[in-house]
């Protein structure tokens, strides 16, 4: 068994993409969370001057709604949309019954805040950002969320945090004025009044610094390596039925480039790409998603916005920007009928056909709401009929089901000019059949014969049979 390539990332490009997948989660522009780390390490400065308590800020402001995801299913049958209703909810748009329901939810209080403590210690950021994001939804009145916790049992950190969330979310949505205006009225209710207090008489010039300031992540993070398939899981957790996807797509993928003879440098980049492929999963709601039938108006353009969030969510992470170049590619199609930017043929390298190819084969493998799980023989019969239409590249598609079949070689050559079914056309020719013959032996139309044909002599530079019968025995492509 080959061993796997390194699908590790620094913690600091770890904790950035959860942030990410937090943002659009919560119904929030890219770069939210990283805006609010910013203010809450300003805040915690102006309070209690420099010392480590300014990157616990930063870190809980980052993961603070990573715990999101897991408790998707939950906001859609408690507010019809996970997105929407969070984004409402945050912004202070949300109905009043919409609104006493959420604060009684205290078991998606308890999922949230123990997954993102889950996630800070496998970031291995610490006991106090721990301890503050399994705390960040109590009060300073003891009306918050799971555990009624006054103040005295709250981290410094978690008023912080919700006020610099609060300053960044109300003053972008309602205006500044609005914004110190509620925030004022919190005063020894959400938060200490001092803190309170502090924030408002600096609001104004911190956010202007915002503003001139790109969103990054925070420069104080751990500089330790963590698996991707963190981030993977994360971004899964957001439907019960994709647990396990993304490292299941990433496995597959690996394995299938490294057959296709691709090198160890592209196999990590494939396979970080499979890991983060499903990011924009986020900013779309678990109600459409879940829907067993005919997709209500405008959802399948959200569907198809998935990989642009992808790229676009990756794009600011050094680390992730090209594996999120090639994830952006999972849903597209030779033929270009996929999503989104329906790209076609020569447009879409190995490393994006075998990326789409492999997600396509899991999906198939696994239940759908709107669809059983298909058997192994119906996965590669579906993969096939895809390849003969044109939509999957047939070599890639062959390469993807030996790598899930546990083969460590492909049973037909493979040349970067031809694909696997091209060589099985020129191999029939090469023997002298006609095109009817090929097309009854290889089980295929005789058009799409002609079809290989014209690519054929196109990709070896030939126009007679003759001469791509000499020109595939001496490349190897036929024996």
């Amino acid at each position: 068994m080959n061993d796997a390539p390194s699908l590790l990332v620094s913690s600091g490009a770890a904790l950035a993409a959860i942030s990410q997948v937090g943002d659009l989660s919560m119904g929030q522009p890219l770069g939210h969370s990283m805006r609010v780390s910013r203010l809450a390490r300003q805040l915690a400065q102006a309070s209690a001057g420099q010392g480590g308590h300014l990157a616990v800020a930063e870190h809980v402001a980052l993961l603070r709604w990573s715990g999101c995801t897991a408790n998707a299913e939950g906001f859609t049958h408690l507010l019809g949309n996970d997105v929407d209703g969070r984004r409402a909810m945050l912004d202070h748009t949300l109905g009043a019954d919409d609104m006493r329901a959420v604060h009684k939810a205290s078991a998606l209080a308890v999922v949230h805040c123990e997954v993102s403590e889950q996630v800070a210690g496998t970031l291995g950021l610490g006991a106090e950002v721990e301890g503050a994001l399994y705390r960040v939804f109590e009060t300073y009145d003891g009306s918050g969320r799971p555990a009624g916790l006054t103040h005295g049992q709250i981290p410094e950190a978690v008023y912080q945090v919700v006020l610099a969330g609060d300053l960044e979310i109300l003053s972008r949505t309602h205006g500044l004025d609005s914004a110190l205006d509620w925030i004022g009225a919190q005063g020894n209710r959400r938060y200490p009044a001092a803190l309170a207090k502090l924030l408002m008489q600096n609001a104004a010039d911190w956010l202007a610094q915002l503003e001139s300031a790109a969103p990054s992540a925070s420069g104080e993070t751990p500089a330790t390596a963590v698996p991707l398939s963190l981030v993977a899981d994360v971004i899964d957790l957001k439907l019960p039925w994709l647990a396990g996807h993304s490292r299941q797509v990433a496995h597959l993928a690996v394995e299938a480039a490294r057959l296709w003879g691709l090198s160890e440098p592209m196999l990590a980049e494939i396979g970080k790409a499979a890991m983060v492929h499903g990011l924009g999963r986020a900013a779309v709601s678990n109600h459409i998603w879940n829907s067993p039938g005919a997709l209500p108006y405008g959802a399948a353009e959200r569907l198809h916005l998935v990989p642009y969030w992808t790229q676009k969510a990756c794009k600011p992470i050094e680390e992730l920007a090209g594996p999120g170049d090639i994830a952006a590619h999972a849903y597209e199609r030779l033929d270009g009928s996929g999503y989104y930017r329906g790209l076609s043929g020569d447009a879409l390298g190995a490393e994006h056909r075998l990326l789409a190819t492999a997600n396509a084969w899991v999906a198939l493998q696994n239940h759908r709401p709107w669809r059983a799980a298909h058997s192994t023989q119906e996965a590669q019969n579906i993969l096939r009929q895809d390849a003969s239409r044109g939509a999957l590249d047939s070599g890639i598609c062959e390469a993807v089901i030996a790598a899930a079949n546990g083969q460590q070689r492909l049973i037909q050559p493979r040349s970067s000019l031809l694909s696997v079914r091209e060589c099985e056309v020129l191999a029939e020719i090469s023997r002298g059949a006609s095109n009817k013959e090929v097309a009854r032996r290889l089980s295929i139309s005789p058009s799409t014969v002609r079809t290989h044909m014209e690519s054929i002599f196109r990709k070896l530079e030939c126009s007679t049979r003759a001469a791509a019968t000499l020109k595939g025995l001496t490349l190897g492509l036929i024996s």
